[in-house]
């Protein structure tokens, strides 16, 4: 067989050639010698996903700024998503051992890109647009098909010419492994031969061990870590707040709604205070919550009067909000190792490898807003000195092998909804990209699934970066006001953020 070959992005090829293309390609995968993927039982990880209160579904939303076409976009999906086993092939359940294997199969790409007819005179296609994203987390993808889909809405908005979204099944792999595999689908604009590059954050590595004071602070730090995280899975649960789920929460729809802010303005932040970017993210989020809260709170007491500061304190004291906040276990899949994985049809480094840590944001209205920048950074400093991730894979791991993975989904079940909410962050690229020919303006990844409230999820793009949030409406009603609110939070921690520097420098 002839080796196939990712071909260049074709901009001007019209309808009628797509068409005549796409009859020709051949997406038989059980007679391709290529893929050893046959009856291969799926990992422990990507089978927890299927277990009831963590059947998680990923969502990626992608801005074009041309209307998109949809033969040109099928055509490139065959010669290069379809390349990788994981997306061509089925999740079969064994009926004897309960085992799900993986399985391939012929795909037919017409069943996994979705082009709805949309009435072009529409009244409000944002609302339209944000209305579809949110009524697809009321479903799932039937198994009789690979476990994912892209849809494709052809409607103009305030901000794109059209909105792709893709939607995977967590189980196919894991948020940083996707986020890559969809970069390696794209190309630079401005050089449709080049892969986009990520930001290297060297301020990422996890546990820096340089001295024996380091040493104990690690083990001091593990085991405060490893206290909690049993007296969570025990008894420890968070403050009732506006913003906690309630039984059921995964399995109700989600809104998403996103908030773009100027990475300059983190970056001035950062720069004043000489922390990380991670650093001031977590600030705002925090400031932002607080903010959020505040105003909640505030409607439940029945006094509305709040100033445009929000100074005035409803937040009750002692409130535990704490996220459980995702971390890479793997090294970073490179772009261009995907891109050579789909050209030879093999499988590479790919996988659920996360772990988790339990992060608490102080909540309450602070006179200095640079404070919630310092809180957060001496929170996220103890966790970096710490074994917590890992410990959470271990434990998960350890209670599987002993227990089973009924066990280990109602561990992690109980641990996911004792905590308020999901924190999740990506790098995105430095670049403007284009999807098989389409520039695209923004991308926006979140989940729906889980059993919390809220997910709060940073992706970078470019020179902007972007809050997604995926809110459960019958717990938040208003998440567009949280996304104003930590807007807000971000501008009012850079005023303040300037005038330290402007005073330093007098």
């Amino acid at each position: 067989m002839n080796q196939i070959v990712i071909p260049k992005y074709r901009k001007s090829m019209d309808s009628s050639q797509c068409l005549k293309s796409l009859k020709q390609i051949k997406t038989n995968t059980k007679d391709d010698p290529r893929f050893k993927e046959e009856d291969q039982p799926l990992s422990p990880m990507a089978r927890l996903f299927h277990e009831p209160g963590s059947n998680v579904y990923i969502i990626s939303m992608m801005g074009c700024k041309t209307k998109i076409q949809p033969d040109v976009v099928k055509e490139n999906l065959v010669h290069s998503l379809l390349r990788h086993p994981r997306f061509s092939s089925l999740q079969v359940t064994d009926k004897e051992t309960g085992n799900i294997k993986w399985v391939p199969t012929n795909v037919n790409i017409d069943n996994h890109v979705i082009v709805p007819e949309i009435n072009p005179s529409i009244e409000s296609p944002d609302k339209f647009v944000e209305d579809y994203i949110s009524n697809l987390s009321r479903s799932s993808i039937d198994r009789s098909k690979p476990l994912w889909d892209l849809h494709l809405l052809n409607i103009k908005t305030s901000d794109d010419e059209g909105t792709g979204v893709f939607r995977f099944h967590h189980s196919l792999g894991d948020g940083m492994s996707l986020m890559t595999l969809l970069l390696a689908c794209t190309r630079q604009s401005s050089d449709n031969e080049a892969l986009p590059t990520l930001p290297m954050n060297k301020d990422s590595a996890y546990i820096k061990v340089t001295s024996l004071w380091s040493v104990l602070k690690l083990v001091w730090n593990s085991i405060v870590a490893m206290v909690m995280f049993v007296c969570t899975v025990l008894f420890l649960k968070d403050t009732e707040t506006p913003l906690k789920g309630s039984v059921g929460v995964e399995n109700r729809p989600r809104r998403f709604v996103r908030k773009s802010v100027s990475l300059t303005d983190i970056k001035v932040v950062k720069n004043a205070m000489n922390v990380t970017l991670n650093d001031v993210v977590l600030g705002v989020t925090q400031a932002g919550l607080s903010r959020y809260l505040n105003r909640r709170y505030s409607e439940i007491s029945g006094d509305n009067k709040i100033d445009h500061h929000g100074k005035k304190d409803f937040i009750p004291k002692g409130i535990r909000l704490r996220a459980t906040f995702f971390f890479n276990l793997r090294a970073t899949t490179r772009i261009d190792t995907l891109v050579e994985s789909m050209k030879s049809g093999t499988l590479g480094r790919w996988g659920n490898q996360i772990g988790y840590v339990l992060l608490p944001f102080p909540i309450g209205l602070r006179s200095n807003p640079l404070d919630y920048v310092k809180e957060a950074k001496a929170v996220i400093d103890r966790k970096k000195v710490s074994l917590e991730p890992l410990f959470a894979y271990f434990v998960a791991n350890l209670v599987l092998k002993l227990f089973g993975i009924k066990a280990v989904g109602k561990l992690n079940h109980k641990v996911f909804f004792n905590t308020t909410l999901w924190f999740s962050n990506v790098p995105g690229p430095e670049q403007e990209v284009t999807f098989y020919g389409h520039d695209i303006s923004s991308i926006a990844p979140s989940c729906y699934g889980q059993p919390n409230a809220l997910m709060i999820h940073i992706v970078s793009y470019i020179d902007k970066l972007t809050f997604v949030l995926s809110a459960d409406e019958e717990t938040i009603p208003d998440p567009h006001r949280l996304g104003d609110d930590l807007e807000e939070s971000l501008q009012l921690i850079k005023a303040y953020a300037l005038a330290k520097e402007s005073t330093k420098n007098k």
